[in-house]
This record gives C-alpha cells, structure tokens and sequence, in this order.
C-alpha cells in the first residue's frame, strides 16, 4: 500500500517552496499528495504542484481525524505553526487511528524553529549543539524560558516526540534556521515572518540598522532551496520505507554553517543605502529608546525585538548529512552574498 502524503502550510514560505520542488525531486512512488488550504484561490494554486486540496480546520480535532481518516493519509508535514500544543497531537491521534486500520507505518513531522534551541529558550550556548545529540530530547526537556511563548514552543516540540512514540507513530522534529532566498511556491516569495524581513522592517521605519546583542553571536542559516532539499531527503526515505531516525532521535537541521548577526546587519545596511531607504550603513547598538521604537515598528513587545533580531544558536546540523545524503548547495557565507537581493525581494512586499 502506498502512502498519501499531506502538506499543511502549501501557501507559506516554507511549504510553497516544498510543493513546488517536489514535482521535480523523482521521490519513490506514492498514492496521493493532498495539501490543506483555506479559499478556493489557494486550492486553483495547489492543484498546479499534483496536489489535491483539502478543506478543513486545521486547528478542529474532529474535522483533522476526519480529513486524515477518510483520505488514509499517512504522511503529514506539518509546516504551520511552531508553538500551539494541540493540533499537532490531533494529527498524531488521527495518524494512529490510520496506523490501526490500514496496518501501515505512519508519520509525523513538526516544524519548529531554531529559537527553540537557542538563548532565547534555555538552550546551552556554551557549546556546540549537534542535532544527532542523544540528548537533545532531554536537553529540550530540560530547557527553561522567561518567554512563555518559547517555553510554549519547547513543549510543543517535546510533546510531539512523546505523544508520537506513545502512540506508535514516527515523529519528526524539523528545525529551519535563518533561511533566506526567494520561494518557489505560489504565495509568499519572501519570508514576512523571518528575522531578515524583521531586520529591514526596523530599518526602514527608524532609518538606520541596530543591532540588539553586545557580543558577537552567531546563528545557523540555510538557503530555502536548501531547506527543501532536507524535506524532500527526508521524504524519499519514508516513502522507500527505510526508516529514517525518529522519535527522540528525529531532530533536523537544515543548515549548511552560521554566520554572526553584526555581518548580516552589515550586509542588509549596505543594501538599504544603495536603494535611499537609509543614509548611512553603520550598525549602531540599539538603546532602550531603540529597542521600544523597534517594537513598535514591528508590532511586539519591545522584550520581543531581541527574539526577533537577535540572539545565539550553537545547534550543527549532521544528521541531514549523514543519513539523508544531504549536501547543501550554498554555503552558509553565501547568505552575505545575497543579502542585496534579499533586500530588493523584501523590499517589494514591505
């Protein structure tokens, strides 16, 4: 029996990009590809990738049982929402109930954020990070955050891996980083959610670049096709039946190396200059007055602007690498390189 496979989040960044190069990625045999989707709009655009879309509330425990039930879907990349705790576990319910009727392997993916693994949310930036760790399942659970909504995102993250294995799914946990480039997919090009769209969009409104850390942090970064190509690996794998690492041994990195926060100010004050959106490319430190005017351009609490433009990650990815095959086309210096482009695509949508 092959697997039908669901993609949520097929309009976003993230998800149009892996909708869009699937098609092209010669992935081993597979029934259906449904994708979830909100207006008639959206459901014209998805069928364009070979999905059929599917109507439901993503957030409804009965309408997800009943979409993925009635469908037998076996496959979910959940590639919408990083920190609420329930909806993953409906899909995790309602992937076990297939798991029951059909008797084939189900699995479970969960995107989250490399926030969670960082300074932002407890995790230990004195060392570096491997997501092949056989402790970072405990080193999530262990992790404490004065952030509630970081605190909410590391349980959700833990909760996926326990609440998958207590029900004999196989649980992913994917980590995107920094990623930057433009999408493929049919809704966002860019990404408006992300800290490089974050960055210009202070930027523009205070005309001048700060930045929000006294050292030099750094952080992993990953071109979006890049990004895909972990999916998709991934993918392949599952649907060849080779059973990837799962569970508490399930976290992925997309990530090709890190660059420090103050380089990519650089870059992007560089670019804004070059277009008179700013008139000059030095990165000052933000004061509290820069910090509450930054909050206030971005719409958070100005607590929050350090969340958003900052911080340290130490996490490496090796796991893609070595049990996927993965190797990055870009390196991770190539993120300065592209910085004016990025600049001009976001620009575009600001």
């Amino acid at each position: 029996m092959s697997h039908n496979v669901l993609i949520t989040g097929g309009s976003g960044y993230l998800g149009g990009d892996l909708l869009a190069r699937m098609g092209a990625a010669k992935l081993p045999p597979y029934g259906k590809l449904y994708a979830s989707v909100r207006t008639a709009e959206q459901a014209d655009n998805i069928r364009q990738y070979g999905a059929e879309p599917l109507f439901f509330n993503l957030k409804d425990r009965y309408e997800i049982r009943t979409a993925i039930i009635n469908h037998e879907i076996t496959v979910v990349y959940y590639l919408i929402d990083a920190v609420q705790y329930e909806p993953p576990l409906f899909f995790i319910e309602a992937l076990s109930k297939v798991k029951k009727a059909t008797g084939r392997t189900v699995h479970f993916l969960h995107t989250t954020g490399a926030k969670l693994f960082s300074s932002h949310a407890g995790a230990p930036i004195d060392r570096p990070l491997l997501d092949t760790d056989p402790q970072l399942y405990e080193i999530q659970k262990s992790q404490s955050s004065s952030l509630s909504i970081a605190q909410q995102g590391v349980r959700t993250n833990c909760a996926v891996i326990e609440e998958a294995e207590k029900h004999g799914v196989r649980g992913y946990v994917f980590i995107p980083c920094i990623v930057y480039g433009k999408s493929k997919g049919f809704g966002e090009p860019v990404s408006t959610l992300r800290q490089i769209y974050m960055i210009i969009r202070a930027a523009k409104t205070l005309g001048h670049v700060y930045r929000v850390d006294t050292d030099r942090p750094e952080w992993p970064v990953c071109h979006v096709a890049d990004n895909t190509a972990v999916y998709i690996e991934l993918l392949r794998k599952i649907l060849a039946d080779e059973d990837p690492s799962n569970g508490k041994n399930g976290y992925y990195l997309a990530s090709p190396g890190s660059v420090a926060w103050d380089d990519l100010y650089d870059a992007i004050a560089a670019a804004l200059v070059k277009r008179g959106v700013i008139a000059d490319s030095t990165v000052t430190l933000a004061s509290e007055k820069d910090m509450a005017d930054m909050g206030a351009a971005l719409g958070v609490p100005q607590e929050m602007v350090p969340v958003q433009l900052g911080g340290k990650c130490t996490l490496i990815a090796r796991r893609a690498r070595e049990e996927l095959g993965w190797e990055p086309a870009y390196l991770a210096e190539h993120i300065l390189e592209a910085a004016d482009a990025e600049v001009e695509w976001i620009m575009e949508h600001l």
